[in-house]
């Protein structure tokens, strides 16, 4: 019998939810919506575990508006109609803002800078709790990948992120444990809208991110699962077998420690 894509998704997002606190009774959750699958399929599932678990919380859904001629607002807000949720747009000229601050070589990192922060000011405006964000299991995959080979440490995106100052707000990623391709499966069943189109796609599609997106491809053609492989190993780190570990642990030896 042919598993139902959409049944599983709703599995492994309470899973998440579950497994890592991210929502509590009487939360109020900001779901950001970029207009694509990805965070279509998170606020699709939110919906589905807000009517079935026992918990009470209230999801109001969110669009970054960059400003860009081929963006289209209103699919996202469609999109959260169809399921009766509240929906708010945050707008900004961020083109502008790339070449006046002459970005153009990297401008998704200035994007998504200025994306997080109005976010963050909406969430606060709204009293949310947190904010729901769409990555998913390959997105911390390649972000790991990405952080480990450009020497900025072993790191990726936490499931459950606590307000890292009095300005934001707890951030939650439900995907966490979501392979893309089921994703993108999901979002086939819920014929979800078409959003519209950056600019910048062009190197979207030719940087570290589409690399590393190839890279682990690759492993996983030869190595079966490797992503939830890479997933466990995120909680199985072991300090006193790295580099790191070994220097702090050497610090506190004695001198004459041979």
């Amino acid at each position: 019998m042919k598993s139902d894509p959409l049944k599983k998704l709703h599995r492994l997002v309470g899973e998440a939810v579950v497994r890592y606190r991210m929502i509590s009774p009487r939360d109020r959750v900001l779901v950001a919506l970029s207009g694509g699958k990805d965070s279509a399929a998170m606020l699709e599932s939110l919906v589905h575990l807000r009517d079935a678990a026992p918990i009470d919380f209230t999801l109001v859904g969110a669009t970054f508006d960059p400003g860009y001629a081929d963006f289209d607002v209103s699919a996202p807000v469609a999109f959260c109609r169809r399921f009766g949720i509240e929906h708010r747009v945050v707008s900004c000229d961020v083109d502008a803002i790339i070449r006046e601050k002459k970005w153009q070589d990297a401008p998704c990192v200035l994007c998504s800078r200025l994306r997080r922060g109005h976010l963050y000011k909406l969430a606060k405006t709204l009293d949310c709790t947190a904010l729901a964000l769409g990555q998913h299991l390959d997105d911390a995959v390649v972000s790991f990948f990405m952080s480990v080979c450009r020497g900025q440490g072993i790191s990726s995106m936490a499931p459950n992120v606590p307000p890292q100052s009095s300005a934001a707000v707890r951030v939650i990623r439900p995907l966490i444990l979501a392979p893309e391709a089921l994703i993108r499966q999901c979002a086939e069943t819920l014929a979800v809208p078409e959003g519209g189109h950056c600019p910048y796609e062009e190197q979207l599609l030719s940087g570290d991110r589409k690399f590393f997106r190839d890279l682990v491809d690759r492993l996983d053609a030869r190595i079966g699962g490797v992503r939830s492989n890479i997933l466990r190993s995120f909680a199985r780190i072991e300090p006193d077998h790295l580099v790191g570990g070994c220097v702090a642990r050497s610090k506190k030896e004695p001198d004459d420690a041979v």
